[in-house]
This record gives structure tokens, sequence and C-alpha cells, in this order.
């Protein structure tokens, strides 16, 4: 095997990594909030990933390792509050009410609320491909919950799951020009640090440690929630950005369409999660809807539509 073969292996392993643990987060995300308070289990997850990452690239850095500044923690936190407390937070929430399949549906739809938030706050003209995969996307969520297969949508479970995609937006559309540590895997600890914290906040002042039912985690529920510290953060992530720095961001933003079809699909298998005709219609409308979003050949920088998942 030539050196470029074996490049090209290691990219695809990446790649995998990312399309299946990032896929499968959602599902454990449904076991995991089974037993446990959701913003109390995305806090905890969150710091002990946090701290593992921050720590690892001090000690890996030394003397190298960039000096952090107030400006810096700042970014972080309100980075955090987009993508983990909100973004995070508000899946584990929304999924104790709605499946897992359906909440990563919409969560498919950030790179349209991208798109549109950045005509909102920076006044960035929208091309037509852009305004059809807006009218097609929110089309295709109104479809998945106004006519659920499941039988009636939870309202504030669904209405949460937008709010979750639509704080991930705003995070990622505002990391864009935050100012942070130059290494990536430093900013990362550091957001899931401040994202963690926030969480454990909300979930005191939404009353979760005093709730006796969930508070006595199951077995299954405590195998999901090493696995997303482990793998949905900290593989994930690791994965993620080493693919930023060595593949084209245009094989590297598939994952976008990639996550929510295994999503679904074990949402299917493994806890029986029904998959129908709006179900389907749906999906592919929103596989098409970001796919207008986010193609634009030659000019795409990375993190333009930041789908980071995990």
């Amino acid at each position: 095997m030539t050196k470029a073969d074996t490049s090209q292996l290691m990219i695809w392993t990446a790649m995998i990594i990312v399309y299946v643990v990032w896929g499968s987060t959602y599902l454990a995300i449904r076991i995991a909030v089974e037993s446990m308070p959701p913003l109390l289990m995305a806090g905890v997850r969150f710091l002990i990933a946090g701290s593992i990452l921050f720590v690892w690239r001090k000690v890996a850095l030394g003397r190298t390792a960039p000096r952090l500044t107030a400006r810096h923690w700042q970014s972080a936190a309100l980075i955090g509050a987009g993508l983990m407390l909100g973004g995070n937070g508000g899946v584990a929430v929304a999924e104790r009410t709605i499946p897992s399949g359906i909440t990563a549906l919409v969560a498919a739809t950030v790179p349209l609320w991208i798109a549109l938030l950045d005509r909102v706050w920076f006044k960035h003209a929208l091309p037509v491909q852009r305004i059809a995969g807006l009218v097609i996307g929110f089309g295709a969520v109104a479809l998945l919950v106004g006519r659920p297969d499941a039988g009636a949508m939870n309202i504030f479970g669904a209405v949460t799951a937008v709010f979750a995609a639509v704080a991930w937006a705003a995070g990622s559309l505002y990391a864009r020009s935050a100012e942070l540590p130059d290494d990536p895997s430093t900013a990362i600890g550091m957001e899931m640090l401040a994202g963690g914290i926030l969480l454990i906040i909300a979930a005191l002042a939404g009353g979760e440690f005093g709730d006796p039912v969930l508070l006595h985690p199951t077995a299954a529920s405590w195998w999901a929630f090493w696995y997303l510290v482990v793998f949905g953060a900290l593989v994930g992530f690791s994965a993620y950005l080493w693919l930023l720095r060595v593949a084209p961001i245009a094989r590297v933003s598939t994952y976008a369409y990639v996550n929510p079809l295994v999503a679904v699909a074990l949402g299917w298998l493994i806890l029986r999660e029904p998959i129908g005709p709006h179900t389907i219609a749906a999906g592919a409308a929103i596989l098409i809807a970001v796919a207008l979003i986010i193609w634009e050949p030659n000019t795409k920088r990375a993190g333009d539509f930041d789908l980071t998942g995990g």
C-alpha cells in the first residue's frame, strides 16, 4: 500500500467515525435521558469531556500552549451557550418526548437556520438556490411535525428540537469571528467546559437535582452516557478536527447528510421508532434543502456551515 493509499484510508476511516458516531449520538441521548435528567446529563458529559480535552492539550503542547485571555473564555462561554446549552441541551430535553430520529432530522436543518440568521444579522445576500433550500427545508419540518408517522407529536418536544437547531446555528455563526485560541482542540475543550457549567446551572434552575425519578440511572443510561463522553465528544470531535486539516471541506461536510440517516436507521432498528411515508418524504426534502444551502462550488470556506455534532 502506497503512502497516498494509507492517507486516503485514514481519511475515510475518520469520515466513517464521524458518520456513524455522530449519527449514533441521537440514539445514545435518547437512552441516557430515559433515567437521567437531560440538562444535568449533558452538563456532566461536557464537563468531563471538556476537562479531558483541555488538560490533554495543555500537557501535549507544554510551553507552546496558547496563552488564554479573558476574551478567549468569554468567547468560549458564548459559543458554549449556543452549541452545548441551547443545542445539545435542547436535543436532550426534546428526546424525552419525541423520537431520536425525528430530533436528528430537525437538527439537520441547522444549515438552513445559519443561512437565514446570516441574512438577518449580517445582511448577506441569499442566492436563489439557498432561498429554494429554505423553502423546501422549512416546508419539510412542517410536514415532519404536523403529520408525524408515530401519531400526535409532542408540541413541547418539537418546539424544543427546533429551538436547539436555532441555538446551534447562532452559536456556529458567532464562532466564525469569535476570538479563540489558535489550537482548535484547546478551543473546543474550553467551549465544552463553559457549556457544561451553563448546562448544570440550567439543570439546577430547572429543579433537575431534586427529581427523584430521574436521579437513579439504569445501566443502559450509564452505558449511553459514557458512550456520549468517550465517542460522541472525544473521539468524534478529534476525528472531525483532524479531517478539517487534511481533507477537502466538501467531503467533510457530507456528514451533514449521513448523520440523520444513521440516526433514523438506529432509532428504527433499536428503539423501534416508526418510519413512515411522511418521515421518509420530510427526511429526503431536508437533505435536498441542506444540499442547496451548503453547496457553493469552489468558494466554500471551512466553517461556513459548521454542523458540528456529537
